[in-house]
């Protein structure tokens, strides 16, 4: 990656992107310091590292670089982007009109598309700037300094606000910069993070808090980590295809063999993310409600919607695997993909083409899905188990991160090795 960048530097049209691509970076982590006003900012993150870390919360405060438990101008991130990308891409699926768009509206219906997904982005945003308006002055005593009906207005615009321009700067470097525009910014919000999670490492063996065997333990995990997701994300199932030759005039077009890629792992961490919000939910309700910890409930939150407890991570191990299949089916039609293949004259050696084709390729996308998931699940529970033996609530969402993190640096490497190539062969034909 880092050979990579080093030889993008030399040409002068990819150094603009890259500086301007971190700028644009650095613009958001300086949103990512600014609070709203009227928060007693020191005691919200205080309260959100003793009670909520665990919860769903923890995960868009994981996104968003530690600005959601901070309450600052992009304290929301981009997950109100990221979950509107998703709502209109599964409508596509049971809406007509959207599924026009997307199929056979060319670049117009893709630009329809994104309008409706940057509406989308709006509105989610203020539901989610209310929501966490009112659930700090519903629960936490002290946390606003102010709450009048126009000291709510300015902390819900500037939420909303915050959500918008980070989407329109994913948007500039998608256009200006090195692309990947909103995998950028969560990479950017994750690796801001590691800073502090050293400090509290560091910390932690300095005081005799953390054994030392516990912290090699813990860096062993993570570099294994690193090279398992590196090796699934570029591993890929080939399914052979052969073309039938054939007589177009006095020329002969196809007899050439092909491949169809299946990706191991083609839903990325989505399914840990739905699985994640899922299992998370009761925790984050019984922080909201303020639950007594004693009691059923004070049972309930430590022996079944704990993080540490075996019933949760059964439950989140069950979701990652369901999640995985639905992602599947919505990406790869086999029947379509056999209609596809048949009408351009391709087979798969040893089967007929149309259903023998389809079940043969719903097999493979059913197997590999499965190992895919399994993979998914190992990497999302490696991290909740090294939290629950080194007691600490935040490596729950340690797996999605380091999924995301490397996920990013991979796709950013092979754009840029893209453009390097594209500009090779520019200046071999001049």
């Amino acid at each position: 990656m880092f050979a990579t960048i080093r030889n993008a530097w030399k040409i002068a049209d990819l150094r603009k992107k890259i500086i301007f691509t971190f700028f644009i970076l650095l613009i958001f982590r300086l949103g990512a310091a600014i609070p709203v006003p009227y928060v007693n900012v020191d005691m919200l993150t205080q309260y959100f590292n003793a009670e909520l870390s665990g919860t769903i919360l923890g995960l868009y405060n994981a996104m968003s670089g530690s600005a959601f438990s901070q309450a600052t101008v992009f304290a929301l991130g981009i997950q109100p982007y990221i979950n509107a990308s998703i709502i209109i891409q599964l409508l596509c699926i049971a809406i007509p009109y959207l599924e026009r768009l997307q199929k056979e509206g060319g670049e117009e219906g893709k630009k329809k598309l994104e309008r409706i997904t940057r509406y989308s982005t709006l509105a989610l945003a203020l539901l989610m700037g209310w929501a966490y308006y009112m659930m700090l002055k519903n629960n936490y005593n002290g946390i606003l300094t102010n709450t009048g009906f126009l000291y709510a207005l300015v902390i819900v615009m500037s939420f909303t606000g915050g959500a918008c321009l980070v989407m329109w700067l994913g948007e500039q470097i998608d256009q200006f910069g090195i692309g990947n525009g909103i995998s950028m910014i969560l990479f950017a919000g994750i690796i801001s993070r590691i800073p502090s999670q050293v400090g509290a490492l560091v910390s932690g063996l300095a005081k005799g808090t953390l054994a030392w065997y516990l912290a090699l333990l813990l860096l062993v995990g993570i570099a294994l980590l690193v090279l398992v997701i590196v090796f699934i994300t570029n591993s890929e199932r080939r399914i052979p295809v052969q073309y039938a030759k054939r007589m177009v005039g006095r020329k002969m077009y196809g007899g050439q063999s092909t491949f169809l890629p299946i990706k191991v792992n083609m839903s990325g961490v989505l399914p840990v993310i739905f699985a994640q919000s899922i299992v998370s939910l009761p925790a984050t309700i019984v922080a909201f409600v303020g639950i007594s910890e004693t009691g059923f409930w004070g049972w309930m939150n430590t022996y079944v919607f704990s993080s540490k407890s075996v019933i949760y991570c059964v439950f989140y191990f069950l979701l990652i695997i369901f999640f995985s299949y639905f992602y599947a089916m919505v990406q790869f039609n086999p029947i379509e993909i056999a209609n596809n293949m048949k009408k351009n004259g391709g087979f798969i050696p040893g089967f007929r083409p149309g259903k023998p084709t389809s079940d043969f390729i719903g097999k493979v996308i059913n197997k590999i899905t499965l190992f895919g998931a399994i993979y998914l699940a190992f990497v999302a529970l490696l991290p909740v188990v090294l939290g629950a033996i080194i007691a600490n609530n935040q490596l729950a969402i340690g797996g999605t991160s380091v999924i995301i993190v490397v996920g990013v640096a991979l796709e950013t490497t092979k754009a840029l090795e893209a453009q390097m190539l594209m500009r090779h062969y520019k200046g071999f034909l001049e």
